[in-house]
């Protein structure tokens, strides 16, 4: 097979395009529920900023996508494995685990790396918890995301399996953002990503700060100790630790990029100029360390 045919399949390939009246439809029966229980679950600016957002992300994503695509055709045909891994049924259970893992560990980059993180900031902007959220993707992201996948065709995983894998996880994603699900039977919030761990994903308390980066499996989380759990006494509060209280979606897309830039020209040294890109948000070199992982330390040294 050339690459030709894995193009022709990947243009083929509209789940996520198709998926988007669903979304809508379902972001209005929210809304519809939200308006019943009084809960002022969504703002109509804040929702089309997410609107916004999705298409800008869709944009963007084009050119990297098809570099991707190149990519993981010219690694898939240089696997050893390319002839073993033929669609078959067992092949697919292996790169849904494959890809999740993947996906917890570019998300939690995007948490751990400011530079990576001014590029998924966005999607955390909403001080809001629903459908709408889901669609509030990161536009920056979109430039580094596919270089945690390409291991994947190494092992013998074609292109179009490949991004099935991957729109099939984020359609999974889109039904964790909404605060009308409690939580879920205990096996249930165990293994999988819920709408109970993914509030905690999205909140700006010190407790919840860089935990629950799942994608479809919570057991990653739990595995590399980066797993918390819904207080029932600490209730999540959406958006930043400082909000940007906007709704213009270029700066929503764009303004922790200036953050970055206003920090590195202050800074004297050339490796604290590198620190404010590569370091977790939060670190100064002349302030207080307000990282996730400091002021959480701090918030269970108190406790205990």
């Amino acid at each position: 097979m050339d690459i030709q045919y894995f193009l022709e399949q990947v243009a083929q390939d509209k789940l996520l395009v198709m998926s988007l009246p669903l979304f809508l439809a379902v972001v209005l029966v929210e809304m519809y529920v939200d308006k019943k229980l009084d809960k002022e679950l969504y703002n109509r600016k804040d929702f089309w900023v997410s609107f916004s957002m999705a298409i800008i992300t869709a944009i963007v994503e084009f050119l990297p996508k098809l570099l991707a695509f190149i990519a993981f055709f010219y690694l898939h045909e240089i696997s050893p494995l390319r002839d073993v891994i033929v669609h078959q049924w067992w092949a697919w259970i292996i790169l849904f685990f494959a890809d999740d893992f993947a996906y917890y560990w570019f998300h939690r980059a995007n948490h751990e790396v400011r530079l990576f993180w001014a590029g998924h900031v966005p999607h955390h902007s909403s001080e809001y918890m629903n459908f709408g959220t889901a669609l509030r993707q990161g536009v920056g992201e979109r430039l580094h995301k596919y270089f945690f996948w390409l291991w994947i065709p190494l092992l013998g995983f074609d292109p179009v399996m490949l991004f099935l894998a991957m729109s099939v996880n984020l359609l999974y994603q889109f039904w964790v953002h909404t605060e009308l699900v409690d939580k879920l039977p205990r096996p249930i919030e165990f293994i999988l990503n819920t709408p109970s761990h993914h509030r905690v994903h999205h909140a700006s308390n010190i407790r919840y700060l860089d935990c629950n980066h799942a994608g479809a499996l919570i057991i990653w989380d739990r595995l590399f100790g980066t797993f918390s759990e819904e207080k029932a006494f600490d209730r999540p509060v959406y958006g930043l630790t400082v909000n940007i209280n906007s709704y213009n979606p270029a700066y929503v897309a764009t303004h922790e990029y200036g953050a970055i830039w206003k920090d590195v020209q202050r800074a004297d040294k050339w490796s604290d100029k590198l620190k404010y890109i590569f370091y977790a948000p939060g670190w100064s070199h002349d302030g207080d360390d307000k990282r996730a992982k400091t002021l959480r330390r701090a918030l269970l040294a108190g406790e205990g």
